[in-house]
């Protein structure tokens, strides 16, 4: 065998079964689950989810983070969100896509919505620590305090307008090399 045949064997994908490929993180995660909040348990089941597919995937370090946030951008659509007049009856549940995605060397965690108003992310403190003393508080934002803690916690936080209404926000963990 001469080396332009051991290079081509060796660069030839072997053939994997469903589960192996579901396991490799090489090949990415990706989960949805839509919700309807019409219950008290929204954010609870998608902390859960999330919980899940991130132990599953091998990101039980990310756990923590990601049930925050996750409950953040939920609670905002419960409280906040008012559907656009062509998604939703007055009165109906409104619908929450939670989306999670891995993808080697990054966690990416979106909820959608059917408000297409744009979420008011926080801009980054532009006022020193120091120059504030013992008055820290006077700092903290009327409104906005989950998107400032997911920006705290998550490396970039962003949002995108969703097919003929709603939006999804997101917000992506850089793993370092845990996937």
């Amino acid at each position: 065998m001469d080396a332009r045949q051991s290079t081509r064997r060796a660069n030839t994908p072997r053939a994997v079964s469903q589960h192996e490929a579901a396991q490799d993180p090489s090949s990415g995660h990706f989960r949805v689950l839509t919700l309807f909040d019409e219950s008290t348990s929204t954010a609870y089941a998608a902390r859960n989810m999330v919980s899940g597919c991130l132990q599953d995937w091998g990101l039980g370090d990310m756990v923590d983070d990601a049930r925050l946030v996750v409950s953040e951008l939920v609670g905002n659509v419960v409280h906040h969100a008012v559907p656009d007049d062509c998604l939703t009856r007055p009165g109906a549940a409104r619908k929450i896509d939670v989306l999670v995605k891995a993808w080697p060397g990054w966690l990416f965690i979106g909820v959608a919505d059917e408000d297409s108003t744009p979420p008011d992310l926080p801009v980054r403190e532009f006022v020193s620590p120091e120059l504030v003393g013992d008055f820290s508080e006077a700092l903290l934002p009327d409104r906005g305090r989950g998107l400032l803690i997911i920006q705290r916690l998550a490396d970039a936080v962003w949002w995108s307008p969703k097919g003929p209404g709603g939006k999804t926000v997101w917000c992506r963990f850089d793993l370092d090399g845990t996937t």
